[in-house]
């Protein structure tokens, strides 16, 4: 017997001035909806699930949007609406839990998102990376060690305290700031309003750790923060860039807050004047397309225009086959949704299938419950993009008793990108059903993938798609890279196993890890980009975790202990290429963030695991980091990035007619060249000389100097 019911339909509600996905349109229906439920209260299951914050005694929704010019922070301010960062027109907002419905009339919104939920995504490395060549300055003009350059880690579970974080002498603190916000009691930094901020060595030394918050006592943060520049902490730990400074942010689990985040970070690099690199261990697949277009892409765009450099990982879902790419010809695709199972995980409802088609083909889907021999025994109707103008949620009965919840939420044309897409959300049948869904259409592409839910929003993993019959279609473990990695700007980072010498000095290990994610995305991009050492890796954990951990040492430190333990994933891979980024701008600060890209790309090495990548792998990008040859090369470019470096040296006369010399310099110098704006080098020699310059044409120049294994530069006109 097939049995349909229960089908309740809740009416979109949008504004002709504002774009917005039905995925959005229902999550804020059922806020509203849960929020009267509950007495005008804000359940624990509510708070979990949808980023919603209390912020001195009031409760806000957490909002993504990009604005047009008619936006007023100060108008939006008087009417009780927090705005946040703002990067370009990309504004993360909370908006009021009381007036959430009035928000579709907010006319200086093009676009509106809640925002996405983000989870973290789980002492060899510098030799797979030759990042001890770099620290021994072989054969380079000095040693590099991310001296003057902020590395910032947005995370959870910091310990300010670790002597990880400390210099190499174990005196001083080399974390500029934190802004841990969770903690309520404040001060909070300004203009955001919530959260408490540390900007002393005293007051991080006074608290030890940010406060417990969704993951608890967590240590992923600490961990990561110790690959990208631990000190090692006497021990042979040492991470990446060991002399780099720190902006720890552990932050709430949304886009919005993510957003907040890298600006506050931002400003405190401008602040002390030197480039930042920001690592991200933490992925989203919820949310949006994974294809480049959504509004973390936009942000990363704009500030990588101002220098930044993001660092991301790539995602774990490299093991398991929760992807199907469909090519329809009139026909139709059926497949199984497998289940994750683990009675001790409380907050686990479901499995989410997200589907994305091609721009004008519009596709249908049916849910299905089937039996042990799968024939099905329940169906709901088919539901098209094109015309399911409605949020439905509901539950199919199989047999006498078993029940299927689901919802589901469809576009014709996805604002970010014009793309058909659903989002199906789907309970676990019992009694030995199992349930599956059916999709057709005319023709074009579709992808699958099906990812485990949380009540919390947050799962990120997938699970496969499996057989519920004759004419099933399986998942494959292509296309998973995951939000922020797919954004062309961030540097995304696949892991493998990190070679290391045995006690007879053989070279073993550099296998893929087999969890890393799989390219490209959903358009064709090729990601990720590069691969770097992210199996069994020993880092430094915090002292105040209740998370479970495989010590392999510790160190007592200002009569405490801090523990070190290993950890997989490219969350660790991520942050070894972050540090990696920071030593290249110590050599060369002048570098743009897409020219620190280029050179970790460039340099990229290839062995007989990765093969012969070009012109790029899926699995391992351009090859494995290469941190000594990438230190080479970013000696020998000309920056792009217009940064306000005071030199201690003078050109004179400028402008200039006939000829310069350069006055002050402090140090030895290797390297003079004289660069044209286009690019060409027109003049060079290894020491400082009265230059002659009437031959150059009229116009700006770059005069670049290496000073003690150092890129300076600045310009001069020639008349």
């Amino acid at each position: 017997m097939r049995l349909t019911i229960a089908f309740l339909f809740l009416a979109f509600v949008g504004s002709a001035q504002i774009q917005i996905s039905n995925n959005t349109v229902a999550d804020i229906a059922v806020i509203n909806k849960e929020f009267q439920k509950h007495n005008e209260r804000v359940s624990e299951s509510m708070r979990n699930q949808f980023p919603i914050d209390r912020i001195q005694g009031k409760e806000y929704v957490g909002f993504v949007c990009t604005v047009n010019a008619s936006f007023d922070k100060e108008e939006l301010g008087s009417r009780g609406i927090i705005v946040g960062s703002k990067i370009g027109n990309v504004v993360s907002l909370r908006y009021p839990l009381q007036d959430l419905s009035k928000i579709y009339n907010e006319t200086s919104i093009d676009y509106l998102k809640v925002a996405g939920m983000a989870k973290p995504l789980l002492d060899k490395v510098k030799i797979g990376t030759n990042v001890d060549s770099v620290w021994q300055g072989i054969n380079l003009p000095q040693s590099y060690t991310g001296k003057d350059v902020i590395i910032g880690i947005t995370d959870w579970g910091f310990d300010y305290s670790s002597p990880m974080f400390y210099d190499t002498l174990l005196q001083d603190t080399r974390i500029l700031a934190a802004w841990d916000q969770f903690k309520l009691s404040g001060p909070a930094p300004q203009p955001y309003g919530y959260g408490t901020e540390y900007t002393t060595p005293t007051d991080m030394v006074n608290v030890g750790s940010d406060t417990a918050n969704f993951y608890s006592y967590a240590t992923h943060g600490t961990h990561v923060a110790g690959i990208t520049g631990g000190s090692g902490a006497g021990l042979e730990y040492r991470g990446m860039a060991f002399e780099a400074q720190f902006l720890f942010v552990t932050f709430q689990i949304h886009e919005a807050a993510i957003l907040d985040a890298w600006e506050w970070m931002y400003d405190k690099a401008q602040a002390e004047g030197k480039r930042l690199v920001i690592n991200g261990s933490w992925g989203i697949y919820h949310s949006s397309a994974l294809d480049n277009t959504d509004i973390l892409a936009q942000a990363m765009e704009s500030y990588s225009n101002l220098g930044v450099v993001f660092v991301t990982s790539a995602g774990n879902n490299g093991d398991v086959n929760f992807h199907i790419q469909k090519d329809f010809a009139s026909d139709t695709l059926k497949t199984k949704i497998n289940f994750y199972n683990n009675p001790g995980l409380s907050t686990l409802w479901g499995q989410s299938i997200h589907m994305w088609g091609e721009i004008g083909n519009e596709f249908s889907t049916q849910l299905v419950v089937a039996d042990v021999s799968n024939n099905i025994v329940a169906s709901t109707p088919w539901y098209p993009t094109a015309s399911t103008a409605n949020y439905v949620d509901s539950f199919l009965v199989a047999g006498v008793s078993d029940t299927v919840f689901f919802n589901l939420a469809t576009d014709a044309a996805y604002p970010s990108n014009g793309r058909p897409q659903m989002r199906l959300r789907v309970t676990e049948p019992t009694n030995s059903y199992r349930a599956g869904f059916l999709c057709t259409a005319t023709d074009g592409t579709v992808h699958y993938w099906n990812l485990t839910e949380l009540t919390t929003d947050v799962g990120n993993w997938g699970m496969s798609f499996g057989s519920i019959g004759t004419g099933s279609t399986t998942g494959d473990n292509q296309y998973g890279i995951g939000i922020p990695a797919c954004a062309t700007s961030t540097i995304s980072v696949a892991a493998y196993s990190s070679e290391f010498y045995t006690i007879t000095g053989t070279l073993v290990g550099g296998a893929e890890a087999t969890f890393s994610s799989y390219g490209p995305l959903m358009d064709g991009t090729l990601k990720p980009d590069i691969a770097a050492p992210g199996v069994q890796v020993a880092s430094s954990i915090s002292s105040y975790t209740d998370a479970t951990f495989q010590q392999v040492d510790e160190v007592d430190f200002n009569g405490r202990t801090y523990p070190f333990g290993r950890y997989s994933g490219t969350s660790m891979s991520s942050p070894a290429v972050a540090g990696i980024a920071a030593i290249i701008l110590e050599a060369n600060p002048f570098l743009s963030a897409q020219q620190v890209k280029d050179v970790i790309i460039q340099t990229a090495r290839t062995d007989n695991h990765t093969g012969p990548t070009p012109p790029h792998s899926v699995k391992w990008g351009w090859g494995k980091t290469n941190a000594y040859q990438a230190v080479l090369a970013a000696l020998d470019i000309v920056g792009q990035n217009e940064l306000e470096i005071e030199n201690t040296w003078t050109v004179a006369p400028n402008p200039a007619s006939a000829s310069i010399t350069i006055n002050g310099v402090k140090g030895t110098v290797e390297d003079v060249q004289i660069i044209s704006m286009t690019g060409a080098s027109v003049y060079r020699n290894t020491a400082l000389s009265t230059i002659d310059v009437s031959m150059l044409e009229s116009g700006v120049y770059i005069i670049r100097l290496v000073v003690d294994g150092r890129v300076q530069q600045t310009k001069f006109v020639k008349e």
